[in-house]
């Protein structure tokens, strides 16, 4: 990988991680179930998305029906995991659901042995070590707080494991498919899965005020178009075991908003929590040229 276009890969992917680190604190806003958030963040997102994809003239036939398949695959799961998420931080702490939600990193290293037989180097899981530690530093009270919320972060666990398909089907299309066709696709698929659960479920699409459909529009123009768009052009430079690291900093993000907007005061033990994520994300930014060496890309799996 070229310097300049892995600097170019790491900058785009720190401004999706800042806009994604308000999802929690948007979601806390909308005072509505988390399925109904979830959908009217991708719809809007899909909505932004549809006409800046048709002005850039992309040629959409230049994709094959099974390339659009596996993006509205990759959508499915990103739906799982958005819908879920939103769902645990309204039952329990910002904090312990972020965390909980960020353990796609562990799972991506594992399909990823599952799929290529080809365990991620040394560098990847001691850097997954120290960032884990960090985040489970930032975030004890919380979930010492939040032991009778143990349904939610069952919630918040299933996100990370649906998180973690969207990253691995993500990474395969990006290769083949154009930044801007991929989230767009993704984006109504996953608008498309999310009304079906509301409408399953019986869950009101009602948005209740002003102030929640602020944080509705946060949602979807920040967390989804901006943060997402951020994220899969990441995906096409960076391995998906390299970016989910550097997502570990998801939560302490998080937890200074919260402290910033909420008064949640952080104890020395979060401050710390701190330093070990960003010594992670560190030990992981300097082997990526390693990484990126010894990858094999999924779109050649079968």
């Amino acid at each position: 990988m070229p310097k300049g276009r892995g600097l170019g890969a790491y900058g785009t992917l720190g401004i999706g991680v800042v806009a994604i680190a308000w999802s929690a604190i948007f979601v806390r806003w909308t005072a509505m179930p988390g399925i109904t958030s979830a959908f009217y963040r991708m719809l809007i997102g899909a909505v932004v998305l549809w006409p800046v994809l048709l002005l850039s003239k992309v040629k959409l036939r230049s994709v094959s029906r099974g390339g659009y398949l596996l993006a509205a695959l990759g959508g499915v799961f990103f739906a799982g995991d958005v819908g879920l998420f939103n769902t645990a931080v309204m039952h329990t702490s910002a904090g312990s659901a972020t965390f909980l939600a960020n353990n796609a990193p562990l799972l991506v290293g594992l399909m990823t042995w599952a799929l290529t037989r080809k365990i991620p180097g040394w560098r990847f899981w001691v850097a997954l070590a120290i960032a884990s530690t960090g985040a489970w530093l930032i975030v004890s009270a919380d979930a010492g707080r939040a032991r009778s919320a143990s349904a939610a972060d069952l919630l918040a666990v299933g996100s990370s494991v649906c998180f973690a398909l969207y990253l691995m089907t993500t990474e395969r299309m990006r290769k083949e498919m154009d930044t801007r066709m991929l989230v767009t696709i993704s984006a109504t698929a996953s608008a498309g899965a999310l009304l079906v659960m509301a409408l399953l479920l019986h869950a009101s699409l009602a948005i209740p005020g002003a102030r929640p459909l602020g944080a509705v529009l946060g949602l979807g123009l920040v967390c989804q178009v901006l943060g997402y768009f951020c994220l899969t052009y990441a995906l096409g430079h960076l391995p998906a075991t390299v970016t989910s690291v550097v997502l570990l900093t998801v939560a302490p993000l998080t937890a200074v908003f919260a402290y910033g907007l909420f008064g949640e005061r952080m104890t020395l033990a979060q401050v710390a929590g701190g330093v070990f994520v960003i010594a992670g994300v560190w030990v992981v930014s300097r082997s990526a040229k390693v990484e990126a060496r010894d990858y094999e890309p999924f779109s050649a799996i079968g």
